[in-house]
């Protein structure tokens, strides 16, 4: 049988975790896109254990970014990017911008992933066409399409200024579709839809870092993500400060009568 030292000592330990996990959500209050860790505590003969450690993916507020390239996605989902190694990602953080050849990146330097589209705006999967509509359908019944996503280039030619050599500016609209611009804005053509992707259970993505994960068995294969996209705008963390605060001062507040009450037995 555990006595009551080895019991007191497993529960510490615990409580020191979930201070741990009170700190780094309430010290990134303030950082884009982090995503708030929720614990939950376990007891048994030994005293009590953390049971389960998982994050918050609801939609934190947005913040203005700093530029239009900057992407709050509006609803459930993640954008699709793609590290260095060539492994597909996912993240609300939408810290995008165009790089110096035209590549569309995240700021770990992921390049954000997006489909081809026609000049009737469909999806190219090679040299065939998916009809809005289908890829409409399929995202409403929480389905999968397996396209072939790509890296998002806008590359300027220096002879003439224009991206892609044919359009003056771009616009990135709520569905997330990305058009080439020209004419003085009379013509308008679109050119990538970004990718974006949810899961049936999010909470079993593997969190690899700084607002990054990557899918596992838990976590299920990807479907197709219905959030809007708003340009110009950046998720603010979801942690709610209020609540990480008063556990912070419950706990706080244990240890000083706990001491006091050891004080008073001496």
């Amino acid at each position: 049988m555990n006595d009551l030292y080895t019991t007191a000592i497993n529960t510490q330990k615990a409580t020191n975790q979930w201070m741990d996990v009170l700190a780094e959500n309430m010290t990134n209050v303030y950082t884009p896109g982090y995503r708030e860790n929720k614990i939950t505590f376990k007891t048994f003969l030994g005293g009590a254990v953390i049971d389960n450690n998982v994050k918050n993916h609801d939609q934190g507020k947005s913040i203005p970014g700093t530029s239009n390239e900057n992407l709050y996605l509006e609803g459930k989902g993640f954008f699709m990017v793609r590290n260095p190694e060539g492994n597909v990602c996912y993240t609300r953080l939408g810290e995008f911008t165009f790089d110096s050849e035209g590549v569309y990146r995240a700021k770990n330097g992921s390049t954000v992933q997006g489909y081809i589209l026609n000049d009737k705006g469909e999806i190219m999967s090679g040299t065939k066409s998916i009809s809005a509509d289908l890829y409409e359908e399929t995202s409403l019944k929480g389905g999968a399409l397996s396209i072939p996503t790509t890296n998002i280039k806008l590359w300027i030619d220096p002879n003439n200024g224009k991206f892609l050599g044919k359009y003056d500016e771009y616009e990135i609209k709520n569905d997330g579709t990305i058009y080439g611009k020209a004419d003085g804005g009379n013509r308008s053509v679109p050119l990538y839809k970004i990718a974006t992707a949810n899961f049936h259970n999010p909470n079993g993505l593997f969190d690899i870092g700084n607002g990054v994960f990557v899918e596992t068995p838990d976590s299920g294969k990807p479907v197709i993500g219905r959030g809007e996209i708003r340009s110009g705008l950046l998720e603010q963390a979801n942690t709610d400060f209020k609540a990480n605060m008063v556990n912070a001062l419950i706990k706080s507040n244990k240890q000083l009568l706990q001491s006091a009450m050891e004080m008073a037995t001496q």
